[in-house]
């Protein structure tokens, strides 16, 4: 049905395992530095620790407080996704727990991301697997709907495609087609060899010129 407010869509292929494997070391913040510092949540945490996210968008956008197209989403989830939930920021009602996140760990699910509300986050603690999420409540969804999956969708400000690929840490989530990664990748090396030096300088007392300079606009942090 391509009625807006009930789409459904399959997957877009899954980004190339040499494109994931060249950022899954990369920092959030100096992404996002060369992304001229748009295009990333800002008020999204994670709940599982410190474990890295990467992987390739599945997005779902539904109804607040409502996680029937979430479990349909399941249907369109692959080893390696990031089940990526526009819940329009709500938190009276949460829109995952650990039976959903053990059902995404069962398929090699590579994480979520959630723009609501999530419970049982001790589980997600001690599983370690990726979820960045607004917020926690005890209080469970409805599942009446309506909803879309793999559409465009707002996260937190954040707009993901589906197919995008979404890199997330302690400091938050950033996106990107998958398109601009070879331009890209350049830039966050360089950045972060720049970063390493600096830091080095400090620990030995010496003194950097280094500003916090983003490649792209040479803008100071």
């Amino acid at each position: 049905m391509l009625i807006p407010g009930h789409r459904s869509f399959p997957s877009l292929p899954s980004v190339p395992d040499e494109v994931l494997d060249s950022f899954r070391e990369a920092q959030v913040a100096i992404v996002s530095d060369n992304m001229n510092r748009l295009h990333g949540t800002r008020s999204l945490r994670p709940f599982h620790g410190s474990a890295r996210l990467i992987g390739t968008a599945v997005t779902v956008k539904t109804r607040p407080g409502d996680n029937l197209m979430i479990h349909k989403a399941y249907a369109a989830l692959r080893p390696g996704d990031v089940l990526v939930v526009d819940g329009g920021g709500d938190l009276n009602q949460a829109l995952v727990g650990e039976i959903m996140m053990r059902r995404a760990q069962a398929i090699g699910v590579a994480g979520f991301v959630i723009d609501g509300a999530i419970r049982d986050v001790a589980a997600f603690v001690e599983s370690g697997f990726p979820c960045f999420a607004r917020g926690v409540t005890h209080r469970g969804p409805y599942k009446s709907g309506p909803g879309e999956i793999n559409v465009p969708v707002s996260i937190d400000g954040l707009v993901v495609m589906p197919g995008d690929l979404v890199l997330g840490d302690e400091d938050g989530v950033v996106t990107f087609d998958r398109t601009v990664a070879a331009d890209l990748l350049p830039l966050v090396a360089a950045q972060q060899a720049r970063e390493a030096e600096a830091l080095k300088a400090a620990r030995e007392g010496r003194s950097s010129s280094y500003m916090g300079l983003a490649a792209d606009k040479g803008q100071p942090t």
